[in-house]
């Protein structure tokens, strides 16, 4: 039986400093990242300084009614033609197109995120995964014209099959016979356009699902979708629910693909089918070009209460995220 023995010079080590000050790398990462995190919150009250600024003038004349009317007319001073701005019927588009992309995505990105997390093999889930994400890198104009040419035909023509046995429900109603360039085409295209972004950020949530908790489920016998409708459904409900707010965000912001795939119509559309519609987004880029001075402060008034909109979507996902998130406990 060998033994070892070691040897002691009778030097002591100096003993380690245990302190509680930053090193200097750390103090380098904390100030680029406040920097990166001020910076946006700095970029983002610029934009909304410069909107407030441009639209002052117009919210202030129109008060209330910029919001509720629904009538957008820049008005002839050589006739007498007064003024009139009103993004009611536009709000109320952007709000049923982005709710109609929702619908629509929603299940299937949910449904995409479980497959790659769970059910695709090896060899297609990274190439599967590749081209989801690729989708979100797809310019709007590309999924507009696609829309326009390639599917509206069809859709169409699942258009009349909705208003054929669903044409006593208030939204499938039609009062005339045209069903293209609807806020249903629009919907579609959008649901399309905020898939890849539900997906990413589902399958995220869907792959950080605790193991034991996993096989604790397989333990006691349930089945692959038992075990997923039980566990991994419960878990990522918070991260799924943030990342269709997410989307809503972005198809409440679309406009190119919604300008080509839907017409501008300034009354208030509630037939999801009919050919008449619009959103702020498409609103302001139809406008913007052949604009006056006190029409394009109108236009800027448009922008910031989208942007409005747009924050108080986030701060609501924010809300139902913090509600829905699981603690484990």
């Amino acid at each position: 039986m060998t033994t070892t023995q070691s040897s002691y010079n009778g030097v002591v080590p100096k003993a380690r400093e245990i302190t509680t000050q930053p090193r200097f790398s750390d103090k380098v990462f904390r100030f680029v990242v406040t920097s990166g995190g001020f910076t946006s919150l700095i970029i983002l009250s610029l934009i909304a300084v410069f909107l407030l600024l441009q639209g002052f003038p117009v919210l202030r004349d129109m008060g209330f009614g910029f919001i509720t009317g629904f009538e957008w007319n820049p008005g002839d001073v050589d006739n007498g033609v007064p003024v009139q701005f009103g993004i009611g019927a536009m709000l109320i588009g952007t709000l049923l197109v982005s709710v109609i992309g929702l619908i629509i995505a929603l299940p299937i990105a949910v449904g995409t995120a479980l497959f790659l997390t769970y059910y695709a093999p090896e060899w297609i889930k990274k190439p599967l995964t590749i081209t989801v994400d690729l989708m979100a890198a797809i310019p709007s104009v590309i999924y507009g014209l696609w829309g326009f040419f390639v599917l509206m035909p069809h859709a169409v023509y699942w258009a009349k099959l909705l208003h054929n046995y669903l044409g006593f429900l208030p939204f499938f109603k039609m009062p005339a016979d045209v069903f293209e360039r609807s806020p249903f085409i629009a919907g579609i295209v959008v649901g399309i356009m905020i898939i890849p972004i539900i997906t990413a950020i589902s399958r995220e949530v869907f792959s950080q699902v605790p193991l034991d908790r996993i096989q604790a489920a397989y333990a006691l016998g349930a089945t692959k979708w038992t075990m997923i409708r039980s566990v991994v459904l419960p878990f990522g409900s918070s991260g799924v629910a943030g990342g269709a707010m997410l989307g809503l965000g972005r198809a409440m912001g679309e406009t190119i693909a919604i300008y080509l795939v839907l017409n501008i119509y300034f009354a208030p559309n509630f037939q999801v089918l009919f050919s008449a519609g619009g959103n702020v987004a498409s609103l302001i880029v139809s406008k913007f070009g052949e604009a006056g001075d006190y029409e394009l402060r109108g236009l800027m008034a448009a922008g910031l209460i989208l942007f409005i909109v747009t924050l108080l979507v986030n701060f609501l996902s924010n809300a139902i995220v913090k509600r829905t998130s699981r603690t484990g406990k």
